[in-house]
């Protein structure tokens, strides 16, 4: 029976994990994604369950790779300079097939940038920002339920795959405050984490493990040598290609004009859709659940039938990368960005008129 509650974004990151059975966070502060870290810090301890702030985003995403190692369900959630902080451990993580959740809320940048909302992460999140050209599976919600379902399979998909699992957001989710169905949700059974480092004495076979983050020079069964085990990853991440391609559609079946965006942005359009149809305006949403892997191929299809795109973005781009390569030079890509906010600050966003203006400048 799930419970009606009315949460902030960034608590529905802890009610989701909660009910996901997460055993462990270990998370720095860092705006604005702080209301996550309070939460844990409140909620944690008087279930029984680990909190613990680390020292910085370095500790964080290390003690996660403590703990998955070790079977447990772990997570932590920063935002962009802290993301930069942990990427050579997250492809530790990766290397050695540790399931783990990072709840990126993003912020402005380059560098510092602004402590306030934007979506400026994609490629570092979408492309493996870390060494060794690995892949994780990266989760966008749109409402704070989605936080909620979404951080729940984040953990499930994790240790489906044996691999770190993004849920990635932004600041104005983060805040948004929303109703949610808090309840455990039921995404199939799963294998025995018989891997992990439990000791000898817990393990059902009396035998020791081994987690190995450097396969090419330490070679361990089952894989002899080093192009065996990137064989493996490959063949792990065609897998994830295949089967967990999420995305939603909305209005698109006739549209001669296609938005597509991501988080907070998808909302814009959204609303900016349901504009262009009062006024007989054949434009629709596709709508990336998975930022990777990404919905390629009904992007490339409705490029086929003649359908024009714009990109929205709240960043100079990013997403509109993806977007050119699924059309294949088939059809027109336009942008509305973060240089088209409604306030020229840190504190502007990206509206529907102004979205809405674009569109009916392109049909």
């Amino acid at each position: 029976m799930a419970e009606r509650m009315f949460v902030q974004g960034n608590e529905a990151v802890g009610w989701g994990a909660l009910y996901a059975g997460c055993d462990g966070f270990f998370g720095y502060p860092i705006t604005p994604q702080n209301e996550v870290t309070q939460w844990f810090a409140s909620e944690f301890p008087k279930r029984g369950k680990v909190f613990l702030q680390s020292q910085s985003e370095v500790g964080s995403i290390n003690m996660l790779y403590g703990g998955a190692a070790a079977g447990f369900r772990v997570m932590t959630s920063t935002s962009s300079p802290g993301w930069g902080l942990m990427q050579e451990t997250i492809s530790h993580c990766v290397a050695a097939e540790l399931p783990c959740i990072i709840v990126l809320v993003q912020r402005g940048g380059p560098g510092a940038g602004s402590i306030r909302h934007a979506q400026m992460d994609y490629i570092s999140v979408t492309r493996g920002g870390g060494q060794g050209g690995y892949k994780n599976i990266v989760l966008a919600p749109a409402s704070v339920q989605e936080i909620h379902d979404l951080v729940q399979l984040a953990f499930y998909l994790a240790d489906k795959y044996r691999n770190p699992t993004i849920v990635l957001a932004d600041g104005i989710l983060g805040q948004v405050s929303e109703s949610v169905d808090v309840k455990t949700i039921d995404f199939g059974p799963l294998n025995e984490k018989d891997w992990a480092l439990r000791g000898i004495g817990k393990q059902k076979d009396g035998k020791c493990r081994l987690i190995n983050s450097a396969a090419g020079v330490l070679p361990v069964p089952p894989y002899p040598n080093y192009i065996s085990w990137l064989r493996h990853m490959d063949e792990k991440y065609k897998q994830m290609e295949a089967d967990e391609l999420r995305y939603e559609t909305y209005k698109a079946e006739d549209a001669e004009l296609i938005l597509i965006a991501y988080g907070y942005t998808a909302r814009v359009s959204k609303e900016t859709v349901n504009m262009a149809r009062l006024q007989g305006l054949k434009v629709g949403l596709i709508r990336p659940i998975t930022a990777w892997p990404f919905p390629y191929d009904i992007i490339r299809e409705k490029a086929i039938q003649g359908c024009k795109f714009l990109v929205v973005v709240d960043s100079l781009g990013l997403l509109i990368e993806d977007v050119k390569i699924a059309v294949e030079s088939r059809a027109d890509v336009g942008l509305v960005s973060i240089l088209d906010r409604h306030l020229p600050t840190d504190g502007g966003m990206i509206m529907p008129g102004r979205v809405f203006e674009e569109v009916k400048r392109l049909i």
